[in-house]
């Protein structure tokens, strides 16, 4: 039991020092949300607090916690996740005793987890069956629902860098279900009550039917960030301040999204990345890496404008503008005069520009423009002497 803030860090100290221990890269404790006719299944997993690379102390405490209270703990597996039970928060309460008073607003998160779970009222109608402690100790392929969240968290927060974390598998481990608002339902279950359900006039309006739930339904963007349909973003996706998601056509799915703010009116597929200051125009694509992108995330440089209903499908550079319309994929030839030739020359020293290029040889090339000839149909591209600028009013 820690008495004082000195005991706390003694504590953490002597759990670290201990050889079964190891530090999460992430861990957080989790509300689930169980299947309706199943209740093996975890349709969802929602995380107050998302620790990533940081805050070990309380990954001590929670670790040690499960051990206390019987648990077996097996830190050199990828993951592990645990039932919470009250022997569990009262090793937590007894260990962050000395921050439990000042636990509040942006002050030591886990501790006002801890402390609410422990307060629970009892006619509340949740058990301890509704709640998992998560950690993840490896980058590997996800083995559980609650880890797969707790990765979609980390990206969507900010906390871990797009592309930077192993999804391989997580749509097998998410449940295919109909989601009424945040609450996803068994399609299985609405199947077996359809007739009760229907004669009784309570029948959901349902909103989707998806193993992702919506970004919105998760995580609190930043002041000057706006998403004018829930529907357009996936959880998973990362939105930078000062992103604005328009209507429409516009869309950005898991594991992608923005390092600035951007103006985005097309759509961003999975692992796709855009820089600050870029336009995704009404109708633009930008290809995800099963789409026609050779397997190569594609990323889109800062101050870069996507004409509507253009098609992109390899990197682009800084400062370059792809007209409306005209589609610039890896293996696309495109045309270059020698006053071009010379002039991108000049502002990429270190590029190999040559009459002839592939839509892939443009990596890392600035100042481009891509069009396309009107008489002759052929894909071109020149020095760009357009500025893209944002309207700073609006993001």
């Amino acid at each position: 039991m820690a008495y004082t803030k000195e005991d706390f860090k003694q504590l953490v100290t002597d759990i670290q020092s201990q050889a079964w221990y190891k530090n999460p890269i992430g861990f957080g404790i989790a509300r689930v949300d169980r299947g309706q006719l199943n209740s093996d299944k975890i349709l969802q997993a929602t995380y107050p607090v998302v620790n990533w690379e940081e805050n070990f102390g309380s990954a001590a405490i929670f670790l040690n916690a499960l051990k206390e209270s019987g648990v077996e703990v097996d830190t050199s597996k990828s993951e592990l996740v645990c039932d919470i039970s009250d022997k569990f928060l009262e090793k937590c309460i007894e260990s962050f005793r000395p921050y439990i008073p000042e636990a509040k607003g942006n002050e030591h998160k886990n501790v006002q987890v801890i402390s609410t779970l422990a307060s629970l009222p009892i006619d509340s109608g949740l058990t301890a069956n509704n709640f998992k402690v998560v950690f993840i100790f490896e980058n590997a392929e996800p083995q559980s629902v609650e880890s797969v969240y707790l990765k979609l968290y980390a990206l969507s927060l900010g906390k871990a860098k797009l592309r930077s974390l192993n999804l391989n598998g997580a749509f097998g481990k998410l449940q295919n279900c109909a989601w009424v608002g945040n609450q996803p339902i068994e399609l299985d279950w609405l199947r077996e009550n359809e007739i009760v359900l229907k004669i009784s006039g309570k029948y959901p309006t349902i909103d989707m039917v998806d193993k992702f739930p919506r970004f919105l339904g998760h995580v609190i963007p930043a002041d000057n960030t706006r998403i004018l349909e829930t529907s357009k973003v996936r959880f998973g996706a990362q939105l930078a301040a000062g992103t604005t998601v328009m209507p429409g056509a516009a869309y950005i799915n898991f594991n992608a999204g923005t390092e600035g703010a951007v103006m985005v009116e097309g759509r961003i597929s999975s692992s796709a990345v855009v820089g600050a200051g870029s336009d995704v125009g009404g109708g633009a694509s930008i290809l995800g890496v099963l789409s026609g992108t050779d397997g190569i995330p594609v990323t889109i440089g800062e101050n870069t404008l996507l004409g509507a209903n253009s098609c992109t499908g390899t990197a682009i550079g800084d400062g370059c503008i792809i007209d409306a319309g005209v589609t610039i994929l890896p293996g696309t030839k495109i045309s270059l005069s020698d006053k071009a030739v010379e002039q991108l020359k000049e502002i990429n020293p270190n590029k190999e520009i040559k009459n002839i290029m592939k839509g892939s040889d443009f990596l890392g090339v600035n100042g481009v423009h891509f069009r396309v000839n009107s008489q002759t149909g052929q894909t071109v591209a020149m020095r760009s002497t357009r500025e893209v600028k944002l309207n700073a009013d609006l993001h």
